[in-house]
C-alpha cells in the first residue's frame, strides 16, 4: 500500500512538475512540445484509471501523510466512485486539452507561460476532487480561483481579459472565503477535520442545531464556484480567456467544483428540508436564466457559456431533489455535460481558429470545409440534446424518471427541466449545424480543415459519448454505479441504457424534443424577443458587479482619508487609545479589577526617590522645548533605576541605567540637529484629551500589575529555568541564561530593533549635517573657512 500511495502523490504533483518544464519544452520544441508535454497528465489518467476495479468493488482507497501533527492536520487524499470520477475527467480532458492548446496557440509567443498555467490549474483542481482533509480542500480550492485568475488573464493587454480576471476571482475567492467559515464550523460542531470522518459520522451535522448556518455557508462558496443565480455573470464573462481554456473550464475542471462539493456534501447534509429547498429553487433559477441568456448570443463561446450557467442549474436542481433516481441522473448528465461541452468549445475554437470569426450570423457553409470538425460538432449535438445514442440521451431519460412525480414542486421543476432541456436543444443544433450548413458564407480568414492537434480532442470526446451510450453495462459498473453510491451514501445501481422509459419520461423526452425543434426553426426570432426583453429589463448582476467594486473603491478611499490622514499625532493617539481600551475593558468588564493595596510604609530616602520622580514628570509636562523635555524625562527613568537597586534587582536597574543614560544621550544629539523651537501648539481641549489618554494608559498598566502580583505566585517556570540553566545551557547565573539562551531569539530581535533606530538616527544626522553645509554653502554673506577647518567641522558632525 506504501508504493500505492507514493505512486498516487507522484500521480497528484505530475502536473505542478508540467508547470515547471513547460516553459523549457516550449523554447526548445515549440508548439510539438504539447506531445511530451500531455504525457503527464496521461499518465495519471492511466494511474487513476487502474483503481476503476477496485472501487467498482466498493473499496476506498485513502493515503497521504502527517503534516502538522499536533493540530492533526494531515496533507490526505480520499478516492472512491465521486472523485476517482472526477481525477479521470480532470487528467483525461486534460490530456486533449493540452494537445489542443499546442494546435491552438502555435506560434504564440507566450505558450509556455500558458502550458504552466493551464497544469497548474489541472493540479490545483486534481488535488481539490481528491482532498481528504479540510484544509488541503481548502487550499486547493482556492488555488483553482488563482490559476483561473491567471488564466482568463492571459491576454492581459486587453482591459476586458483583466476585467473578467478580477471579477471571477471576486466572486470565486469571496465564496471561498465563506467555505473557509462553513468548514471551520463544521470541523468546530463534528470535531472531525476530514472528509472520510465526516461522512461516517451520519446524522451528527444534521442534529447540530448550527447546520443552518453551515448549510448557508457552504452554498455560498458552492453556489460561486459553479456559478449558481445571481453569481452566475462571472462564467460568460470569463470566456475572454482563450478557448483551450474555455474548453477545460466548462467540461471538467472549476466550475464543477461547487457541484462536487454539494455531491460530496450529500450524505451528511442532503435530506433536510432546507437542503431539497435551497438548491432545487437556485437550480431551476439558474437553469432557466442560463438558456435564456444563451438564446440572445450570436458568439459561439458565449452560447456554450451560458448553457453550462444552465447545466450547472440542473446538476444543483437534481442533487438536492433527494431522491435516488435524482443522485443517478445527476451523475449521468455530469459525465454527459463534460464530454459534449468540452467537444463543442473545442468546435468554436476550431472555428474561430480557421475562419476568424466566431459569430454564428457570420458563418455558414464550412461542412465542405471542414468535415471532420462538422462531424465531432453534430456527434457532441446530438448528446448535448438527448438523442439517442449518446450517452446525453441516458442522461435525459433519468432525469425525467427522476421529476415525474405527482407533487406540486416536482410538477414545477418537471416543466422547467423540460423548457430548459429544450432550449439546450436548440442551441446545441444551432452550434452544430449553422456555421456548416447552408452557402459558404465569406469570412476573415479562408477555411479549412483544422490540423490534427485541434480536431483530435473533440473527436474523441464526441465518440467516447457515444461509446459509453453503446456501452452502458461496463461503463455503469465501473463509472456511475460507484459515483452514484458515493453521492447517495449508500450502494445504488445505475441501469439505465438506449432503451427509452415507457411512459411519462418518454412523452416529455419528445416534448423537449419538439419545442428544441421549435424554438431552432424560429432562432433569429427568439434572439430578438430575449434581446427586447432583458434590454426592458435594465442592467444585471453584470453591472451590479461594476457598481459594487466602484462602490468598494470610492469607500476605501474615504476610510483611508479618516483612517490615514498622514499625521503622525493622529497614529500615536490611536495608538494609545487601542492600548488602553486592552488594558482596561477586559478587567472593567470581567469584574478583574484588583483590590487597592494599603500604602506602604516607606523609609525617608525611598520617599525622597518617588519624590524626584514626581518632580522630572512635573518638569516634562512643564518644559518648554523637546531639550528640555527629553533630559526632564531622563529624571524619571534614572529614578525608576534607583527604586530597582533599592529593592533588590541590581541587574535589572543597571540595565535601566543603561539604556536611559543612552536614550537621553541620543536623543539630545538628534535634537541639537533639529529645531527646538517650542512646537506645542495643541489647544487646551486637546491637551486636556490627550493627558486623559496618558492617565488611562497608565492606570491600565497600573491595575494589571497589580491584579498579577495579587495572583498567588506560581513557581513552574522558577523551577524550570532553576534546574535547567545549568543542565543545558551550562550557566550558573539564570538571568543571563533566559535572555541568551531561553530568549534568545526575542533577545536578538531586540538586539535588531537597537541596531535599525541607531541606523535611523545617523540617518537624520547626516540628513540635517547635509541640509547645514548646503545653506552654508548657498549663503553669499558666510565668511570663507580654509578647508581643513572645513573637513574638520564636517567629521565632527
Amino acid at each position: 500500500m506504501a508504493g500505492v500511495a507514493g505512486l498516487t502523490f507522484l500521480a497528484l504533483c505530475l502536473p505542478f512538475f508540467g508547470a515547471l518544464i513547460a516553459p523549457v519544452f516550449v523554447r526548445r520544441l515549440g508548439h510539438h512540445a504539447a506531445w511530451l508535454l500531455a504525457l503527464l497528465p496521461g499518465l495519471a489518467f492511466l494511474h487513476f484509471a487502474e483503481f476503476l476495479p477496485n472501487i467498482a468493488a466498493g473499496q476506498v482507497v485513502q493515503g497521504g501523510f502527517d503534516w502538522v501533527p499536533s493540530l492533526s492536520l494531515r496533507f490526505s487524499w480520499l478516492l472512491d466512485g465521486l472523485s476517482l470520477t472526477f481525477a479521470l475527467l480532470i487528467t483525461g480532458i486534460g490530456t486533449l486539452i493540452v494537445l489542443y492548446t499546442g494546435g491552438y496557440l502555435k506560434g504564440h509567443t507566450d505558450l509556455g507561460r500558458f502550458f504552466s498555467f493551464i497544469f497548474l490549474f489541472m493540479g490545483s483542481m486534481l488535488g481539490l476532487v481528491v482532498s481528504d482533509s479540510f484544509l488541503t480542500l481548502f487550499v486547493f480550492w482556492e488555488l483553482t480561483s488563482i490559476t483561473s485568475f491567471l488564466l482568463i488573464g492571459f491576454d492581459h493587454r486587453r482591459e476586458a481579459s483583466r476585467r473578467a480576471a478580477l471579477q471571477a476571482l471576486v466572486v470565486t475567492g469571496g465564496g471561498g472565503l465563506l467555505l473557509l467559515a462553513g468548514l471551520l464550523l463544521i470541523w468546530q460542531v463534528t470535531g472531525l477535520g476530514s472528509m472520510s470522518e465526516l461522512l461516517r459520522s451520519g446524522d451528527t451535522l444534521r442534529a447540530s442545531p448550527f447546520y443552518l448556518a453551515a448549510l448557508i455557508l457552504v452554498l455560498g462558496g458552492a453556489f460561486t464556484k459553479s456559478a449558481q443565480f445571481p453569481f452566475h455573470f462571472w462564467l460568460p464573462n470569463a470566456m475572454e480567456a482563450p478557448t483551450p481554456v474555455s474548453a477545460y473550464l466548462h467540461s471538467a475542471t472549476m466550475v464543477k467544483a461547487g457541484v462536487y462539493l454539494l455531491m460530496r456534501l450529500n450524505p451528511v447534509m442532503g435530506g433536510t428540508a432546507a437542503w431539497q429547498t435551497i438548491l432545487p429553487v437556485f437550480g431551476a433559477a439558474t437553469l432557466l436564466v442560463g438558456t435564456l441568456l444563451a438564446i440572445r448570443q450570436t458568439d459561439l463561446k458565449l452560447k456554450l457559456a451560458y448553457t453550462t450557467v444552465s447545466s450547472l442549474g440542473l446538476l444543483v436542481l437534481l442533487t438536492g431533489f433527494g431522491t435516488d433516481y435524482a443522485v443517478e441522473a445527476a451523475v449521468l448528465y455530469l459525465v454527459a455535460h463534460s464530454l459534449f461541452k468540452g467537444a463543442l468549445f473545442m468546435v468554436a475554437g476550431i472555428v474561430d481558429h480557421e475562419t476568424g470569426t466566431r459569430d454564428i450570423t457570420r458563418l455558414g457553409g464550412l461542412r465542405s470545409a471542414m468535415p471532420l470538425t462538422f462531424a465531432a460538432a453534430l456527434i457532441a449535438a446530438i448528446s448535448m440534446g438527448g438523442l439517442p445514442p449518446a450517452f446525453g440521451f441516458l442522461a435525459k431519460e433519468e432525469i425525467y424518471a427522476a421529476l415525474a412525480q405527482t407533487s406540486p414542486a416536482a410538477i414545477a421543476l418537471t416543466v422547467i427541466a423540460v423548457a430548459g432541456n429544450a432550449l439546450m436543444f436548440a442551441i446545441a443544433f444551432a452550434v452544430a449545424l449553422r456555421p456548416f450548413i447552408g452557402p459558404l458564407t465569406e469570412t476573415p480568414r479562408h477555411p479549412h480543415e483544422a490540423p490534427p492537434l485541434l480536431w483530435l480532442g473533440p473527436a474523441l470526446l464526441a465518440l467516447l459519448g457515444i461509446a459509453s451510450a453503446l456501452l452502458s453495462g461496463p461503463w455503469h459498473a465501473y463509472v456511475s454505479s460507484p459515483m452514484a453510491s458515493a453521492v447517495g451514501g449508500k450502494e445504488l445501481h445505475i441501469s439505465a441504457s438506449l432503451a427509452p422509459h415507457i411512459g411519462l419520461p418518454l412523452a416529455l423526452s419528445l416534448a423537449t424534443v419538439l419545442i428544441g425543434i421549435f424554438v431552432y426553426w424560429k432562432l433569429d426570432r427568439a434572439r430578438f424577443f430575449m434581446s427586447v426583453m432583458l434590454r426592458h429589463l435594465g442592467p444585471g448582476p453584470d453591472r451590479g458587479f461594476d457598481g459594487f467594486i466602484s462602490g468598494l473603491v470610492r469607500l476605501s478611499h474615504a476610510l483611508s482619508r479618516i483612517l490615514q490622514p498622514g499625521r503622525l499625532e493622529i497614529y500615536v493617539a490611536v495608538s494609545f487609545l487601542c492600548l488602553a481600551a486592552m488594558l482596561l475593558i477586559p478587567l472593567v468588564i470581567h469584574g478583574e479589577l484588583p483590590a487597592m493595596p494599603a500604602w506602604p510604609n516607606l523609609q525617608w530616602h525611598e520617599a525622597t526617590i518617588f519624590l524626584i520622580a514626581v518632580i522630572g514628570l512635573a518638569a516634562v509636562i512643564r518644559a518648554r522645548d523637546r531639550l528640555t523635555a527629553i533630559i526632564s524625562l531622563g529624571i524619571q527613568g534614572f529614578a525608576v533605576a534607583v527604586i530597582f537597586l533599592l529593592f533588590g534587582a541590581p541587574d535589572l536597574s543597571f540595565t535601566q541605567f543603561v539604556v536611559e543614560t543612552l536614550s537621553v544621550v541620543i536623543l539630545a544629539m538628534v535634537m541639537t540637529r533639529l529645531r527646538l523651537s517650542p512646537s506645542d501648539r495643541r489647544p487646551p481641549l486637546k491637551m486636556i484629551a490627550h493627558a486623559a489618554l496618558a492617565i488611562a494608559c497608565g492606570a491600565g498598566f497600573a491595575l494589571l500589575l497589580l491584579k498579577a502580583t495579587q495572583a498567588p505566585f506560581d513557581l513552574t517556570l522558577t523551577a524550570f529555568f532553576n534546574h535547567y540553566s545549568k543542565l543545558i545551557a551550562h550557566g550558573d547565573n539564570v538571568v543571563n541564561v533566559i535572555i541568551v539562551d531561553f530568549r534568545g531569539t526575542d533577545t536578538l530581535g531586540e538586539i535588531a530593533v537597537v541596531a535599525m533606530t541607531g541606523l535611523a538616527i545617523l540617518a537624520l544626522i547626516r540628513i540635517r549635517a547635509g541640509g547645514d553645509r548646503k545653506l552654508a554653502t548657498n549663503d553669499p554673506d558666510r565668511e570663507e573657512k580654509p578647508d581643513l577647518e572645513v573637513r574638520m567641522e564636517a567629521e565632527r558632525s
